[in-house]
């Protein structure tokens, strides 16, 4: 049953709406120098060495879809669509442009303040994720990104002048988004360059102890401040099912489910579990942990688990499997037979949510919060200026019809928000076409448009569904 306080939303991300990438002192981020995919994206994630090197002529974060300037008018349509919740994200190095500065930059916080004010005029919570793939370029450069651990220190700093300034206007925190995705995008998730011939699992193991410390820190730093505010670990979530019943599938599926598991199994249970000794062991990891670090993790754990879901996960090592893999996102997957495919490779699985669900609230015990949801598809404008997008209705109903069984499973849910609630620029492609949200951008892959707002379908139904859950909750 959805309780009375449930937050129905949606959500962004800093560096791929706000746009203003260099305006009122803000440094340069990850995303700022990455192409679209049309043009070399995939390659400068994964070696962003030759992103820093290299003139790609059109950047998508530059411009974005210029939530900066329009926070106010996006703000209120996703009011009228009756959000009790949105979540968004802060720019490290719009606070701290070069991440490790001595002073913040105070226009960088200002415009913060604003957002968040705008956000409690329409009785919105706002659910801010510190570190959104996001680390300062300018701590790649002179660092290494996570992989050094005087991260730690520059990230409490920051995570101390965030805390003292919206410690009263924002109540959910989340440290690290998608924090597993450190391991398989070293570049978004630590802000580090790993070259081919360096030892990748060592170097990015070692640089997710570093957030875990800098997570467990955060979490103590926020409630000396203000005691009322929850602080969220977050993953890039989905079950994964074994390809068959043949134990060496299962088997198969328990080992990733362990990967996936491992950090959070940290910033829940205040440890590492028994299983990382066994990771560290056949990746040849050899972990370096400073005296303390165990007690830190120990004794700070975070208050609740955010997640984003998209779509279940496929594995196996049984012989008749033959390498039929759906490319959907960074994270490999087999092919399932039984779910339906987007063209851009996400396998649509709504159950995968429940059953998600229940596995992550029977190994922690504690609140879930959905905070990504949505689906990516190019949408189409029709004649009469209207967009038909019963596509993404039907996609969000069987979601949301999903979540609501786990939460009738006995599974205790904080919230619902749906990602790109506004159409917003891919962090996988760079690519406009790739829409998520109830609400238009006019704006193309190559930069192109007016970047006029625009209803979708979507917007009217997500509205009407908020509106008649309001009035049936407990």
């Amino acid at each position: 049953m959805i309780k009375k306080d449930f937050l129905w939303g949606g959500a962004m991300a800093a560096n791929q709406c706000e746009g203003a990438y260099l305006e009122d002192g803000k440094g340069m981020s990850p995303m700022d120098i990455l192409p679209s995919v049309q043009h070399g994206r995939k390659e400068a994630m994964y070696h962003p060495e030759i992103a820093m090197s290299t003139n790609y002529g059109y950047y998508p974060s530059h411009q974005s879809i210029d939530f900066y300037h329009r926070y106010k008018e996006d703000l209120a349509l996703l009011a009228e669509m009756g959000f009790k919740a949105f979540r968004t994200s802060i720019s490290w190095a719009r606070i701290f442009p070069n991440g490790d500065d001595e002073t913040p930059n105070e226009a960088g916080l200002l415009f913060y303040d604003n957002l968040f004010d705008e956000c409690q005029k329409y009785h919105m919570e706002p659910v801010v994720t510190i570190c959104h793939f996001d680390t300062p370029l300018s701590l790649t450069k002179r660092y290494g990104g996570w992989s050094d651990r005087r991260l730690i220190d520059l990230y409490l700093k920051y995570c101390k002048v965030l805390f003292q300034r919206y410690g009263k206007k924002v109540k959910y925190w989340i440290t690290f988004n998608e924090i597993n995705m450190i391991t398989h995008i070293p570049f978004f998730g630590g802000g580090m360059v790993v070259k081919d011939e360096e030892h990748m699992d060592q170097i990015v193991y070692q640089a997710a102890h570093h957030q875990l410390v800098a997570s467990a820190l955060a979490t103590k730093m926020a409630k000396s401040v203000n005691p009322e505010i929850q602080m969220g670990c977050m993953l890039a979530a989905g079950s994964f099912y074994p390809y068959s019943c043949n134990p060496v599938d299962v088997w198969a599926a328990v080992e990733k489910n362990q990967e996936v598991y491992l950090f959070i199994d940290v910033q829940v249970k205040g440890k590492y579990p028994s299983y990382a000794k066994k990771i560290w062991s056949e990746k040849k990891i050899a972990l370096h942990m400073e005296e303390g670090d165990e007690t830190i993790l120990s004794q700070y754990p975070v208050d609740y688990i955010a997640f984003s879901y998209y779509s279940s996960r496929l594995t196996g090592v049984s012989p008749e499997i033959k390498g039929n893999v759906a490319d959907g996102n960074a994270i490999t997957t087999l092919r399932n037979p039984h779910l339906d495919i987007t063209p851009w490779g996400r396998q649509i699985d709504p159950l995968g949510l429940r059953i998600t669900m229940n596995d992550l609230y029977d190994r922690y015990e504690k609140p879930l919060f959905v905070v990504e949801n949505g689906l990516g598809v190019e949408d189409i404008i029709e004649e009469d200026g209207s967009i038909e997008d019963d596509y993404r209705i039907e996609y969000m109903k069987k979601h949301i019809d999903a979540m609501i069984e786990a939460m009738n499973d006995g599974v205790e849910c904080l919230g619902y928000l749906s990602w790109g609630c506004i159409d917003l620029v891919s962090a996988g492609t760079g690519e406009m076409e790739k829409r998520y949200g109830f609400i238009y951008v006019d704006r193309d892959n190559e930069g192109n448009g007016t970047l006029e707002r625009k209803k979708k379908k979507s917007f009217y139904w997500y509205k009407d569904f908020i509106k008649s859950m309001e009035e049936t909750k407990e």
